[in-house]
């Protein structure tokens, strides 16, 4: 007998679906509710007042749908512009938008807290059922703990095809049983890429040079650490999981100690889901490690002298109301901090098309222009009730676009077969997640900025993604992109579900 092999092309994914809301010219449901009840109280005005009132009215009723439907290629209306623009400038105007500690600063005791979102947070260390220390990170203002697990991904190169799409699918079970994890509310993934000190390779020949070894040996193991460490970089991976404090709707709030005993056993099971999926060995960090990562964030010349700390033997004593910058400000499209200058983006808009499984790789690896640069890839899991709700009602959306005129786009009979995909793979037991993406960028000295600024529009273009910076909310946004477990969506005014059905 024959063996027959058959080729398989890569693997590739796709149908990545924004669920949409049923309305007419362009408009949500809520959207829709609005232009009716403007048009009810023209004519209620025409009828009551006279014609010129009804046809005064009747113009700003039209201003305002048109601000509502005018938006620009990240799909932002001219009313959300308008709305961030006001924000900023309230924000300006008051100082919220610098911010100083320390001694010489506002915050309390002369300490070094953290600015924005992320100042009322309060940080615990427990031990999960491995004797492992984990830090618990409390946010009072949305009643959510997070744990954060660094990893070790060994990155795709020299993998078989075959290895790499199971990790993808290991992934995709991972992220899909966070949904029926009790209690989860978010999840996020940092990529963080950074220049290499050299003081880890230092310290490791220093250990392991022979001292009665060739003079000529010697002097090339000394030559290479010299030299080596210029133009190399670091990669840290961090995974933080947000969990509610309340176990139910309306329940108690659980402390501290009782959120810290639950998860003791819970981490265990969390990060051996994660080996599995490529990501190397999985730790959870602990208060002082997670202490150093944030501070080395917004004080990038701190990495050398906490570098050379670790290798001298020492371990630099760092508390929670001391990681925070001594002074920043931010602007309309950046954020200055210490000594460094960020830069974060948003993704508007997924790969529309297939892609493989490698096409972040390039937006991910180190670049010469970016001293620093951050990828932080947010995951809000759907539990299975909700899902079906959502993609039921997605699909009627997308039938209604597509039915509502004589000769439907191209674009609307794509949507209601993407839908229709959709719903299909919810019903078969395929789990659902909202995710979102935020690319922070860092250099040390602001003349470099356009520089970072191209680099990351050329990335986003290898990557088939639409990222728009965070215009006037640049340090909520680098917060966010931190392994804090921060939840945007809880921290926003106006409620997503009603700004999707605008």
């Amino acid at each position: 007998m024959a063996a027959v092999e058959t080729n398989r092309g890569p693997r590739t994914y796709g149908n990545w679906r924004q669920p949409t809301s049923p309305g007419i010219l362009g408009l949500g449901s809520v959207g829709t509710g609005l232009l009716l009840a403007g048009l009810v109280a023209v004519v209620v005005t025409s009828m009551v007042a006279g014609l010129l009132e009804a046809v005064v009215l009747t113009a700003v009723l039209g201003a305002v749908m048109l601000a509502v439907l005018t938006k620009d290629s990240h799909g932002k209306s001219v009313i959300t512009r308008t709305g961030a623009r006001v924000a900023w400038w309230s924000a300006r105007s008051r100082g919220t938008n610098i911010y100083r500690s320390g001694p010489l600063g506002r915050a309390l005791w002369g300490t070094y807290q953290l600015p924005g979102l992320a100042a009322p947070t309060r940080l615990s260390e427990h031990q999960d059922s491995y004797g492992r220390a984990f830090a618990l990170l409390y946010t009072p203002a949305t009643g959510s703990y997070a744990v954060v697990i660094g990893t070790e991904p060994d990155g795709a190169a020299l993998v078989d095809p075959e290895q790499i799409d199971a990790w993808v699918a290991d992934w995709g079970h991972w992220l899909s049983n966070l949904g029926d994890e009790p209690s989860v509310e978010a999840a996020s993934v940092t990529i963080e890429t950074a220049p290499d000190s050299g003081t880890r390779l230092r310290r490791e020949v220093a250990m392991n040079i022979d001292p009665h070894a060739p003079a000529f040996a010697q002097q090339m193991l000394h030559e290479v650490v010299g030299r080596y460490p210029a133009g190399s970089s670091t990669v840290k991976a961090f995974v933080a999981i947000t969990f509610t404090a309340a176990q139910r709707a309306g329940g108690k709030k659980r402390s501290p100690e009782e959120m810290g005993r639950e998860l003791a056993a819970r981490l265990p099971g969390l990060t051996g889901g994660l080996q599995a999926t490529g990501a190397g060995a999985a730790h959870p960090l602990s208060a002082q490690q997670l202490c150093e990562a944030i501070r080395i964030a917004y004080d990038p010349a701190a990495a050398a002298l906490i570098d050379e700390a670790h290798a001298a033997g020492q371990t630099p004593e760092l508390t929670w109301p001391d990681v925070g910058p001594t002074a920043a400000e931010a602007s309309w499209s950046g954020y200055r901090h210490d000594s460094a200058y960020s830069c974060t983006w948003a993704m508007t808009q997924a790969p529309r098309g297939n892609v493989q499984s490698g096409v972040l790789a390039r937006l991910l690896a180190p670049h010469r222009d970016i001293a620093r640069k951050r990828i932080t890839l947010l995951y809000r899991p759907i539990d299975a009730a909700k899902a079906a709700a959502i993609v039921e009602a997605d699909l009627r959306a997308a039938q209604f676009r597509a039915t509502s005129t004589a000769k439907p786009a191209a674009r609307d009979t794509l949507a209601v077969r993407a839908a229709a995909a959709t719903a299909s793979e919810e019903a078969s037991g395929a789990g659902m997640v909202q995710f979102g993406m935020l690319v922070t960028a860092t250099v040390a000295d602001l003349e470099h900025a356009a520089d970072a600024r191209a680099a990351i529009d050329n990335l986003a273009a290898t990557a088939r993604l639409r990222l728009r910076p965070v215009y006037g909310s640049q340090d909520s946004a680098f917060a966010a992109a931190l392994p804090l477990g921060l939840v945007l969506a809880k921290h926003i005014k106006v409620p997503a579900e009603l700004r999707e059905k605008l």
